[in-house]
């Protein structure tokens, strides 16, 4: 059995106005989402990534829109989030070929180092498991935000049907520590790392900058 985690009142209420934000702004949503139904941060200035790294993730998912709509076709829900130009692909296509064109299509987008390709083949999910996902993204950030031991601002969270999918430029101290809280919140039924592993001395190289 998977153990609760207890999350202090005022992550509790970032959580809340969070889960809300985001499960409004699904409802408004085409099916292509940019990000996944995930927890974004203000916190640039201390983002991990180059200037130029931050400004390039923008533009790959932009330029995805229209070319995951062509390849995936209009019954499909792609989510699509690039992190330091690794893009991440979730979300469901209706055939085996939809996701095969939707990875190459993305590939070929300027810029993009790798893709990871976890697109499910089978019908889109409801509005109301988009929402249970934004909300459970909501959750594991907020775990992260009240560890004392673990940078929140380092680690990109999208959740996709109960999958937790962890991105960023961390060590391995760090990976394994927000695996084990992500694991550990409630509601999660799998963690997929998708990390950058630094060593402790570039973390520090980074950090003096």
């Amino acid at each position: 059995m998977t153990p609760k985690r207890t999350i202090s009142a005022a992550s509790r209420m970032a959580v809340l106005a969070a889960a809300v934000s985001t499960a409004t702004l699904l409802g408004a949503c085409a099916p292509l989402l940019i990000g996944g139904a995930m927890v974004s941060t203000a916190l640039s200035v201390t983002d991990r990534r180059t200037g130029g790294a931050q400004l390039e993730d923008q533009s790959i998912e932009l330029k995805a829109i229209n070319r995951v709509r062509e390849a995936a076709g209009s019954a499909s829900n792609v989510n699509v989030t690039s992190y330091n130009r690794t893009v991440l692909l979730t979300g469901e296509v209706p055939t085996d070929a939809a996701r095969t064109a939707t990875e190459q299509a993305v590939a070929r987008i300027e810029n993009v180092r790798a893709t990871v390709n976890e697109l499910a083949v089978m019908g889109t999910t409801t509005l109301s498991a988009r929402s249970n996902d934004a909300i459970l993204g909501s959750k594991v950030k907020a775990a992260y935000v009240d560890a004392k031991d673990l940078q929140a601002n380092a680690i990109k969270v999208v959740a996709e049907r109960g999958t937790i999918y962890l991105m960023g430029r961390v060590t391995e101290r760090e990976a394994n520590r927000a695996t084990e809280l992500a694991r550990s919140t409630s509601g999660v039924g799998k963690v997929v790392r998708v990390f950058e592993i630094l060593s402790e001395a570039e973390l520090a190289a980074l950090q003096s900058r």
